[in-house]
């Protein structure tokens, strides 16, 4: 199965999942309203705290926050150069046995295989140098070493992010720069700070490469995915941000949905200044309220679904 097929099968089994929770969620909220209607107050909606937890609403406070100038860019994972380590044999012999394969994770020290010395005829060991995986052998057992590599290891523990640069945009990066990267889907993310620029472009895409080293102990990163990512070219503070995902649409304006003691009121809130994270709010809402920062989509179908049943 290739990544990009194996990526859809995650999100469709994802949606599903969700879509499933949230027919439960309605379903039991419904029951709520049912059993006792003096816990729907006019213009909230009650949630007992183990359906907010069920329904896996996030909460937060409003606060000040950073907004920043981004320069959105694109690009790909590539294996970090500089932990990659090509084995050779230090003296030509007979391979005698071999103990990793493609694939296998080895550590630093361990033993890759055992070689009879042609001229000497004694035996020694070949060991990694590196921690990492094996991704290439030319090892087996009764073969002559000659000069030849017999294994490539790659430490994927960090990965350059090679970012391609149009040349319009060169002024408005250096090095040293914070980056924000994500995945296409958009489910991984991670922060890194620009460490090489490429002094010369590439002839057939008419790009530069911007490159940032990515912290990647968990491998979620695989060199050849394709990236987005954010460079920041300014930050400003601003009084009041939530973040996007907080915000709804509901009868043709901005809410976001804030927590008071009769319930969760969706708060037509006017806005200012956003980054794709977090967006700065002018009127609406005051420092320390609580918000709703995940999931507020599970609170406006919930809206909807009591208005049609007011409606009839």
């Amino acid at each position: 199965m290739t990544l990009q097929n194996s990526n859809n099968t995650l999100f469709h089994k994802a949606v599903l999942a969700g879509c499933a929770f949230l027919l439960i969620t309605s379903q039991a909220m419904a029951e709520v309203g049912h059993d006792d209607e003096e816990e729907h107050e006019e213009g909230h909606i009650v949630l007992t705290q183990e359906q907010i937890e069920h329904a896996g609403i996030g909460l937060a406070q409003v606060g000040s926050g950073t907004i920043r100038d981004v320069l959105p860019v694109y690009g790909v994972i590539a294996v970090n150069a500089e932990r990659v380590q090509s084995v050779s044999a230090r003296f030509e012999g007979s391979i005698l046995n071999v103990t990793k394969s493609i694939g296998n994770p080895v550590r630093k020290g361990e033993t890759l295989a055992t070689i009879e010395a042609n001229e000497s005829l004694n035996t020694y060991s070949i060991k990694s140098a590196i921690n990492g995986v094996i991704t290439e052998r030319a090892a087996n057992v009764g073969e002559q070493t000659a000069s030849r590599a017999l294994f490539v290891i790659k430490d994927f523990s960090n990965v350059w992010a090679e970012l391609s640069l149009f040349t319009k945009d060169l002024p408005k990066v250096s090095v040293d720069q914070e980056v924000r990267i994500h995945s296409v889907n958009s489910t991984v993310t991670a922060n890194g700070k620009i460490v090489y620029i490429a002094p010369y472009g590439d002839r057939n895409s008419q790009t530069i490469t911007a490159r940032v080293l990515i912290d990647n102990p968990d491998g979620r990163w695989s060199p050849g995915q394709f990236i987005q990512a954010e460079i920041t070219l300014s930050d400003t503070v601003a009084p009041l941000v939530v973040r996007n995902e907080a915000l709804q649409i509901v009868e043709g304006r901005s809410v976001v949905f804030v927590q008071e003691e009769k319930g969760f009121e969706p708060r037509p809130v006017t806005l200012g200044r956003s980054d794709g994270e977090v967006t700065e709010l002018l009127t609406g809402l005051s420092g320390n309220e609580t918000y709703v920062t995940s999931n507020s989509f599970i609170l406006k179908s919930e809206m909807g679904k009591e208005d049609a049943e007011h409606g009839h």
